[in-house]
């Protein structure tokens, strides 16, 4: 039985959510720290990060991950911080410990419970799965699949892409997800980088009951990506296709005569896993790499002791495995801990505002996880969802973007019932999870991100590196963890200049963070041009590359402000070549062309259009200059332009 009673507010200035029972006695952090008598949250962070490879060893033994052959050593910076290998020589295959040492204990448990935004139900057992995903593997390995190859996964939220995933790892392939919002040219451009052999993806899927052709966005991409040979369809939203009989098989035809078992393939703790695609301040997006053994270990780690998931939990964190916390949490970490998910496949609020929370209490659904552009979508409908009882949740997560003390408090008492604690987070797709995180031990503050997760030595630097508080700083991380990426996909050179240039042997995230008298931290935006839409990392660079590929645009400049609903939003600054004129109908032109380019998240909320953008004196644009004054606030120091009246013209632009 969980025992988590209600919290206290303090009101204060600064109120601070107190629990009685805050150290839930059977909670895993609480467990793991009983076991090797630490006494509190600084002494655990402290000993972790003083003695890294003492922790990720205990934590490799208290949560029973299975290796084929132990690893010798836990850590190797034999070729420095940035090339760090973990749990040397060990033998391992993270599927064996998702599901092939479960069957015998758990064959009939339920796995994965999915819904359709048409209301379509299914559920999926341990089994169930088990047979699934080795029947996808046998067929990719009759395709001619081997260990190394790099597979493409573009697919709605159902059970088949979660198989394909896991299809993939058991034989030693590369998946790599691309997320179904995007559109043909940025799957090309994901597919090829990472020279990906083969495509498994859908027939297409309804959003808000419209259809969404995804078969007609892949071949498009495959047009563009000569080096996917063959393609596997899933049926699913049961539309008319083009075929190319040379390339697509369907999914149902191909696997079903496959045979239900499928051995591991034993790989090395260092060998790929999966290639996963975030924005960068480039347009090129970087390819983050994570491995077999050392992911393996964290996302357990992270599932486990962050959000506290256990075997009996029912998980639903409505993340598009697209996204790492889709794979960090609803795939890797819940079946390693041998849970159950909930996955759904839709809009949240569609047929109506309170899907979500008829799932809850429907499934007792005990871990709950929402983006901070959900909370805000549902704060309109707190009426409805009021009515839902929600009473079978114990813990509350989100992550993705800041989430705003009104948001925190909302989200705390409107579905927590004020019981619940708020575990805020934030890391990201090159960090294999969280660097900063709320934990189950923890009073609490409204928006707070807690601190660093156990066994990451983070800290909050001034532009001279040295340590700060009270004020905002940038996130670092002065030394490896298990899940660092191991670089980025054939970039090395950009994987350095990308993390490792700012400061000499730290981590530089690129966030904002600051860590408060109470020593309570909170995360505060990006310092780059990433901008956070909705949850959904957009590179500005992305959205400047797309349209500069248009016939009518000169130069482009896109910034992201804030926005109410989304967290921030895309507007773009363009400067038209001379034959053409500004108008409306160009403005819905150019915000179609980026959708089509990229994908409909990445659609500008506003164009503008300029004579002329703020640059230097070497010909650089100052988006700097361009966001502050949109926001109204500091322009700094603008000596360095070569055009300074262009700033005050931005007031004028149609």
């Amino acid at each position: 039985m969980f025992y988590i009673r209600c919290f206290i507010i303090a009101l204060s200035k600064n109120p601070v959510m107190f629990n009685p029972s805050i150290e839930v006695a059977n909670s895993n952090i609480k467990r793991f720290m009983d076991k090797y008598a630490i006494v509190d949250y600084n002494t655990l962070i402290k000993r972790s990060t003083g003695d890294p490879e003492w922790y990720w060893d205990a934590v490799n033994k208290d949560l029973n991950i299975e290796w084929f052959q132990p690893y010798v050593k836990i850590l190797d910076l034999s070729q420095g911080k940035p090339w760090a290998k973990w749990f040397i020589n060990g033998k391992c295959n993270i599927v064996y410990n998702c599901l092939d040492r479960h069957v015998g204990k758990q064959k009939e448990k339920i796995a994965y419970v999915w819904e359709g935004e048409d209301g379509s139900k299914r559920k999926i057992t341990y089994d169930d799965l088990f047979v699934l995903v080795n029947k996808i593997a046998n067929t990719l390995k009759m395709l001619g699949i081997r260990k190394g190859d790099v597979v493409g996964i573009y697919m709605p939220m159902i059970p088949e892409a979660i198989a394909s995933m896991l299809a993939c790892s058991k034989i030693g392939a590369v998946h790599s997800v691309v997320f179904s919002g995007f559109s043909a040219p940025a799957l090309a451009a994901r597919l090829n980088d990472a020279e990906a052999k083969l495509l498994i993806t859908s027939d297409g899927y309804y959003r808000r009951g419209r259809l969404i052709d995804l078969k007609k966005e892949a071949d498009l991409a495959l047009k563009q990506s000569p080096n996917v040979s063959k393609t596997i369809v899933c049926k699913y939203a049961n539309n008319d296709v083009e075929w190319d009989h040379s390339r697509d098989h369907w999914y149902d035809e191909i696997v079903k005569g496959q045979s239900g078992y499928c051995k591991c393939e034993v790989m090395d703790s260092e060998d790929p896993l999966f290639i996963l695609y975030t924005s960068g301040t480039t347009g090129k997006p970087k390819g983050t790499l994570h491995v077999h053994g050392s992911f393996m270990v964290f996302a357990a780690q992270q599932a486990a002791y962050l959000i506290d998931l256990k075997k009996d939990d029912v998980l639903f964190w409505p993340a598009d495995i697209g996204w790492i916390t889709g794979q960090t949490w609803t795939v890797y970490g819940s079946l390693m801990l041998g849970s159950t998910s909930v996955i759904y496949d839709g809009a949240p609020d569609h047929p109506s505002p309170d899907r979500w929370f008829r799932i809850i209490d429907g499934y007792n659904v005990t871990i709950f996880g929402a983006s901070p552009t959900a909370i805000r979508l549902f704060m309109k409908y707190d009426n409805i969802i009021n009515r839902h009882r929600l009473d079978s949740l114990r813990i509350l997560a989100t992550t993705g973007e800041v989430l705003n003390p009104d948001e925190w408090i909302w989200f705390f008492k409107n579905v927590g019932k004020s019981c619940c604690p708020v575990m805020n987070l934030s890391g990201g797709t090159e960090i294999g999870g969280a660097i900063v995180s709320a934990l189950p031990i923890m009073a609490l503050k409204p928006s707070t991100v807690g601190g660093p997760v156990p066994g990451i030595d983070a800290d909050v630097f001034d532009e001279s590196g040295k340590p700060v508080r009270e004020v905002t700083g940038y996130l670092v991380i002065k030394k490896p963890w298990p899940g660092m990426t191991r670089g980025l996909w054939n970039d090395a050179e950009r994987y350095i200049k990308s993390y490792w240039s700012k400061y000499d042997g730290i981590w530089f995230h690129g966030d904002w963070a600051l860590i408060d008298s109470d020593g309570f931290w909170y995360l505060q935006g990006r310092v780059d041009d990433v901008i956070k839409v909705a949850g959904h990392r957009i590179s500005g660079a992305e959205v400047e590359s797309a349209l500069s590929s248009h016939h009518v645009v000169a130069e482009v400049a896109a910034i992201g402000v804030p926005h109410a609903m989304k967290g921030e939003a895309v507007i773009v600054y363009v400067v038209l070549k001379n034959e053409f004129m500004a108008g409306q109908k160009l403005k819905e032109e150019l915000k179609a062309y980026v959708a089509e380019q990229i994908g409909k998240i990445a659609t500008p909320e506003e164009v503008r259009f300029v004579k002329d953008l703020p640059k230097t004196r070497t010909g650089k644009i100052v988006r700097r200059a361009i966001r502050a004054k949109v926001m109204n606030v500091d322009l700094g120091d603008l000596s360095g332009l070569e055009n300074p009246e262009s700033i005050q013209a931005l007031d004028n632009a149609i």
